[in-house]
């Protein structure tokens, strides 16, 4: 994914002047615009690919197959390495599982990301946001939202009321769980994603990964937005303020012990809060990181990089100073 902050557009006579926290806005909103069009350009492409696939062995009775092969493990990945797709997306911790996520599978490890296994029932689920409620865990993207009654060990697609289009971010604690969606804006249900009602139909449309809510005020929130930085609400989801990180935010994580230490993924970057979003500092995190998550004890830091299909994972146990890959 390539930023654009580093373009130089000459302004045309007459023209105002920008300051620049202005053209840094100007140039996330044109990169994740540009994401946006490159996610929906490939998913055409995954999809005319496997209609190709078909007619190829339709019309030459040829078997062919997406996942295994010599040298690789159970879910297809070499040296035992998750396979995601063409892009991470997502690395949450749901109860004692770590999971990671991409664009065309998610895997799933009980033993904090030494081995791994595929999650079958999200293949092609896209996963690009996670949220645990009360009584289930959801995910959200391009196909939809998905849903767990067993803790995550199987998904299915939402229906009925339920049933929320292209979910690019979602994040929840207890009943209450939020939903940024670029068809329908900022959503919210509070019966665990049974139903839902549209809170801000303009808000939440650039909106990606997973939204922080604090389980001690749920009307508390920070999400990832590809235009711009974090963004909080304080009124669950009414109204929204710019609380910094880096441009083009792609994924952020708080300790859940120590809620004001925030960091945070974008194209232009890692950036590291520990004031709540008053200040931030550079992060150091692994080579090609695109999507963090803290486990519940918020006592381990995860990282996530994709390398080729599939993801290398990382973990700290002191904030981020210093990492060590999982396996």
């Amino acid at each position: 994914m390539t930023s654009t902050s580093s373009r130089n557009t000459k302004p045309s006579a007459g023209a105002p002047m920008l300051t620049k926290a202005e053209r840094r806005r100007a140039a996330a909103a044109e990169g994740a615009a540009e994401a946006r069009r490159a996610e929906q350009r490939a998913h055409r492409l995954r999809w005319g690919g496997a209609a190709l696939a078909v007619a190829a062995a339709a019309a030459g009775g040829v078997f062919l197959t997406t996942r295994g092969g010599s040298g690789g493990d159970a879910s297809g990945s070499p040296a035992g390495l998750p396979r995601v797709g063409g892009d991470l997306h997502t690395v949450s911790v749901v109860g004692n599982r770590l999971f990671v996520g991409g664009h065309e599978a998610v895997a799933v490890s009980d033993d904090a990301g030494r081995t791994w296994q595929d999650v079958p029932s999200l293949r092609g689920a896209d996963a690009m946001g996670w949220a645990s409620a009360s009584d289930a865990v959801l995910v959200g993207g391009h196909p939809g939202l998905y849903r767990s009654t067993d803790g995550g060990a199987t998904f299915s697609k939402a229906s009925g009321a339920g049933a929320v289009g292209d979910v690019h971010a979602i994040g929840g604690t207890g009943k209450t769980v939020y939903v940024g969606s670029p068809e329908s804006g900022l959503l919210a249900s509070s019966d665990g994603g049974k139903t839902w009602k549209t809170v801000n139909a303009e808000v939440g449309r650039s909106f990606m990964g997973t939204i922080l809510v604090d389980p001690k005020d749920p009307r508390r929130l920070i999400a990832p937005d590809m235009s711009s930085g974090l963004q909080t609400s304080a009124d669950g989801g009414k109204t929204w303020k710019e609380l910094g990180g880096p441009m083009g935010a792609m994924a952020a994580a708080w300790n859940p012990e120590d809620m004001n230490r925030i960091i945070a993924v974008g194209m232009d970057g890692a950036q590291l809060s520990t004031d709540g979003g008053r200040t931030w500092k550079e992060a150091d995190l692994p080579e090609g990181t695109s999507a963090v998550g803290y486990d519940a004890a918020g006592s381990t830091l995860y990282a996530g990089a994709l390398d080729g299909q599939n993801a290398r994972t990382y973990r700290s146990t002191d904030g981020g100073t210093t990492w060590k890959a999982t396996s």
